[in-house]
């Protein structure tokens, strides 16, 4: 149904992104910014050894069990409301965890910023992929976008250790509170309306619960294996639950007239193919952040500012990747520049790994920093350009929900995995220069094994195709620039 809303100008579409791109700022802050507060955290709350990992898995639980949901929400109920909501969610659950003075709370909050962030970031990403034209233009949006995202997950840990330092723990979740606010405020006033909701559509509440509650115990299972072990009961339950529900899930799918998630998308091969490159990406990419803090902090004895101010040089080569990333996928199509980037951050992680050491400088590690940081910039901004190609707009939030599920797992997997192998040098006891020895020569070990998969991703990338081009729109363009039933515009791969 077309929009009555006048064609947005470019100035309307540049403070849309800019607004787009500061709430994936968020996104990736928040995912990082309590990992240097952690050892001000529990000494405060009271957590113990055990519970203080939840307030990292707490977030990424609920993260990754709602992220189905909220793309198909996004899709029913429109990209703008959704983004609000998730906003909403991030500035209130922020407060409530700064005001908490035990771990429950705590948790629980980090928990609801979770949640916001799986309404947030599919309605994200389908108002980038709908609101801006094929080729140059979007391309650059994802380029402006996707700098955001990777340098996030830098920032976050530059800005954990400036504040925890400064003002304290519960700063790191007060910030959120005016800025997250803010943006839900300004997205009434920058992002276009909502087209009306397609008669005969309905949510598929069965399915939404099966993909919700089997996807958070199956996130659940998997961060909580390598602290209770692999064959415990609570980690078996939560695993034969989730397979059980998710198993369910598909076979609701298939009958259901209006399906939570269509599983026809998954016979686009980009679709398909990027879902599993954004796995194998934070898997491997999406680990190495915790790697080099536990190795500044373990083995050289950086404090939380330190370790921040120690990330700076990677956040600037992430920028860099990512607006680079943008022009080269505008010349060349986004499956070379692609591959090329994993490629080139996979030598980057190779340079680090070989770099690690007790007696290592940082001046040493520069190098290898900076080339892993331009390919993960790179990498980053296209792998979910690249799982959107040929994605009808009325289904992109479902299929950015798909790859972000898949991103959430494929984090949550690889940290498992590699944290047991960073761990295995490490025997009980150890103290002083041979715990620094040993973790040393645990940490260079995942991180080769990490570059190993990144290799691994780039092969993936080669399968991704050029999709057909679709006939060009004759109808009215929707508020987004997208008409309701058109495929989504075609870029170059």
């Amino acid at each position: 149904m077309p929009s009555s809303s006048p064609a947005p100008t470019s100035a309307r579409l540049g403070l849309t992104l800019a607004l787009l791109a500061f709430a994936q700022l968020i996104i990736s802050i928040d995912y990082n910014i309590v990992y240097v507060a952690l050892p001000d955290i529990g000494s405060s709350l009271g957590f113990s050894p055990q519970s203080l990992q939840w307030v990292i898995s707490g977030y990424a639980v609920a993260f990754g069990g709602f992220l189905l949901l909220g793309g198909r929400a996004s899709d029913l109920f429109g990209p703008r409301r959704m983004f609000a909501l998730g906003l909403a969610l991030y500035a209130g659950a922020s407060l409530l965890g700064g005001l908490a003075t035990g771990p429950g709370l705590l948790v629980a909050a980090r928990a609801v910023q979770g949640a916001g962030g799986a309404f947030l970031f599919p309605a994200t990403l389908t108002l980038v992929s709908t609101s801006f034209a094929e080729g140059r233009d979007r391309n650059r949006a994802f380029a402006v976008w996707g700098t955001a995202g990777g340098s996030g997950m830098i920032l976050g840990s530059l800005l954990g250790g400036v504040l925890t330092e400064s003002f304290g723990w519960a700063s790191v979740f007060f910030v959120n509170v005016p800025l997250a606010g803010a943006a839900a405020l300004l997205a009434f006033v920058l992002i276009a309306p909502d087209l009306p909701r397609a008669a005969g559509r309905s949510f598929d509440l069965a399915g939404a619960a099966a993909s919700t509650v089997g996807s958070t115990a199956l996130v659940f299972a998997l961060v909580q294996g390598p602290e209770a072990g692999w064959t415990s009961a609570v980690v078996l339950t939560a695993t034969a639950v989730g397979a059980a529900l998710l198993a369910a899930f598909v076979a609701i799918e298939r009958r259901s007239a209006d399906p939570l998630l269509p599983l026809r998308l998954f016979g686009n091969r980009n679709l398909a193919t990027g879902a599993l490159v954004t796995f194998l990406y934070m898997a491997t990419f999406g680990t190495l952040l915790y790697f080099l803090t536990v190795y500044f902090q373990t083995v050289h004895g950086y404090d939380a500012l330190s370790t921040g101010l120690a990330f700076l040089v990677p956040m600037a080569a992430i920028a860099g990747g990512s607006q680079t990333a943008g022009r080269l996928a505008t010349r060349f199509g986004i499956r070379p520049v692609l591959v090329a980037a994993l490629l080139l951050g996979g030598a980057g992680a190779v340079l680090v790994g070989a770099t690690m050491s007790t007696g290592g400088s940082y001046g040493a590690l520069v190098p290898g920093l900076v080339v892993l940081g331009l390919g993960q910039g790179a990498g980053y901004t296209l792998m979910f350009g690249a799982a959107a190609l040929g994605v009808p707009a009325r289904e992109q939030g479902i299929a950015s929900g798909v790859a972000s599920t898949s991103q959430q797992v494929g984090g949550a997997v690889g940290l498992a995995l590699l944290v047991a192998v960073a761990n295995s040098p490490v025997a009980e006891g150890l103290s002083g220069d041979a715990l620094r020895a040993a973790s040393a020569e645990g940490l260079r070990t995942a991180v080769y094994l990490a570059a190993a998969g990144i290799a691994l991703t780039a092969l993936v990338a080669l399968r991704l195709e050029k999709p057909a081009k679709a006939p060009k729109a004759t109808g009215a363009t929707g508020a987004t620039g997208a008409t309701a039933t058109d495929p989504a515009p075609v870029v170059h791969v």
